[in-house]
């Protein structure tokens, strides 16, 4: 296992090379630049700026440049936010939205896990419909649908959580943003489990432990429930590096001061380094937690085998 695990990190370096270069230059390329204005900059002042920030360099230089920084651990200045580096925006932003979407996943692995496990026990059935149109209208409402809604009944109208904002941390104020990032990925685990668990209840290896005369609850929670975390172990890895780096929409409307409102910024104004920035932490979580499920594999299935 250990020597796996080597492995993929050795490999996660030219992954995360090749991502670095193609996000560089796709944002090079792109019309416009950070100096950009609709009234003009005074070429002058463009001009020292673009000198500041080594943008008058040959663009193969500028990579260059970038790539050295970035293997020292430093991700720049922002260009649109002069007093703060990139670090520090993230220093500010990623702990908020670690916590956002580090609750919203365990909630929606933890109730969508139990709705899919009913829905597959009462399959055909009452609880089974109802199950499968929630996950089926979680699933197709997108974000900034779910997200004024609920400003609108629970804050608005009953008054019982804030419209936005991140309050310091409070509880109330993480109601709003935590639901609407968990209902999505609530809705996919229980249509998930539901799917594996049907499939795993069918198998020869349960209908032995049902002859053998195992008890429901011996069958259900230690043999089949077993193999049928695979797909959702799958599915959990890119789910996380996306909701703890942040939820771009949901930050934004219920302004919630994480990565996901710094990246809507960046785009918006060609903030090159935020935007390489977030790019480089997305692929870092992405790498990390796919290593994470193959790990839990092995964990889980005895059949999976990586030495």
């Amino acid at each position: 296992m250990l020597r796996y695990v080597l492995r993929r990190f050795l490999t996660a370096i030219p992954t995360l090379f090749v991502i670095v270069t193609i996000s560089f230059f796709l944002m090079r390329v792109a019309p416009g630049g950070p100096f950009n204005q609709e009234k003009g900059l005074n070429p002058v002042i463009k001009a020292n700026l673009e000198r500041v920030f080594h943008l008058d360099q040959p663009l193969w230089k500028q990579y260059l440049l970038y790539l050295n920084n970035l293997l020292h651990g430093d991700f720049g200045p922002s260009y649109n936010l002069p007093d703060f580096t990139v670090a520090e925006l993230f220093a500010d932003g990623l702990p908020i939205s670690i916590q956002l979407g580090g609750s919203a996943l365990t909630l929606a692995l933890l109730l969508g896990g139990l709705l899919g496990i009913i829905a597959a026990l009462y399959q055909n059935k009452p609880a089974d419909y109802a199950v499968i149109a929630t996950a089926t209208a979680g699933s197709t409402i997108p974000a900034f649908v779910i997200a004024p809604l609920f400003q609108l009944f629970f804050a608005l109208t009953l008054k019982w959580v804030p419209v936005g904002g991140w309050g310091d941390g409070a509880l109330i104020n993480k109601v709003g943003p935590v639901l609407t990032l968990m209902l999505p990925q609530l809705a996919i685990v229980a249509r998930l489990m539901r799917g594996s668990m049907i499939e795993s209840l069918r198998s020869h290896h349960i209908r032995t432990a049902r002859a053998l005369g195992l008890s429901d609850y011996s069958v259900v929670v230690k043999h089949a429930l077993r193999g049928a975390l695979l797909p959702i172990i799958s599915y959990a890895g890119p789910a996380a590096a996306g909701l703890l780096t942040g939820s771009i929409i949901v930050e934004s409307i219920f302004s919630i001061p994480g990565v996901g409102r710094y990246f809507v910024e960046a785009a918006l104004n060609r903030d090159y380094t935020l935007v390489m920035g977030t790019v480089v932490v997305i692929a870092l979580f992405t790498i990390v937690f796919n290593l994470v499920v193959d790990i839990l594999y092995a964990v889980v299935d005895p059949r999976v085998r990586y030495d």
